[in-house]
């Protein structure tokens, strides 16, 4: 079972306001920690902002499924989501990312007769010298399901001299 502890940096994070990440995904203006959202308005790719961010930092955005298969069960947990690296702040506080991802994008699909499963979104300062293609699939291609089940965020965080979550919101889904 991979370890948990940047996922419990994260939630540690939620109790400061100015930590939560800015999430926008479907058609709600903002995600708040926690808040339920239907699977089909999940689906799309969301928008990030941090009140908090540096403009002169670049910034990494990982997503998890911390409840695969069940959250009774959780054998294949967790399941990566997204990773978004080379990601820059706007004069607003948006985070805006042009650069192809590490891990593509994909949207919650719990199994339908399942309690709700929580989607992480933890923002990190990129590591200096982070090569994205090192990590990213060959030739813009999808990261691979067998090559997101039970994703250990620590290794990686680890392998790539990743600090903690600065900021992290989460959402539920089912």
């Amino acid at each position: 079972m991979p370890s948990d502890k940047h996922i419990k940096a994260a939630f540690s994070l939620i109790q400061d306001k100015t930590k939560v990440l800015g999430l926008f995904i479907g058609i709600h203006e903002i995600v708040h920690p926690g808040m339920w959202l239907p699977r089909k308005e999940a689906q799309e790719l969301p928008m990030l902002s941090f009140a908090g961010a540096d403009p002169n930092s670049t910034y990494l955005v990982v997503s998890l499924d911390i409840d695969a298969p069940f959250p009774a069960f959780k054998v294949l947990s967790p399941i990566l989501h997204w990773i978004q690296s080379d990601i820059k702040v706007t004069t607003d506080g948006t985070l805006q990312f042009d650069a192809p991802s590490v891990a593509n994008y994909i949207g919650p699909a719990p199994p339908r007769i399942n309690a709700p499963h929580r989607y992480l979104f933890l923002l990190y300062e990129q590591p200096e010298g982070f090569d994205l293609a090192a990590y990213a699939p060959a030739g813009g291609k999808n990261l691979r399901a067998l090559n997101r089940m039970r994703y250990d965020l620590d290794a990686w965080a680890d392998k790539i001299n990743l600090g903690h979550p600065v900021a992290f919101n989460y959402f539920t889904c089912n």
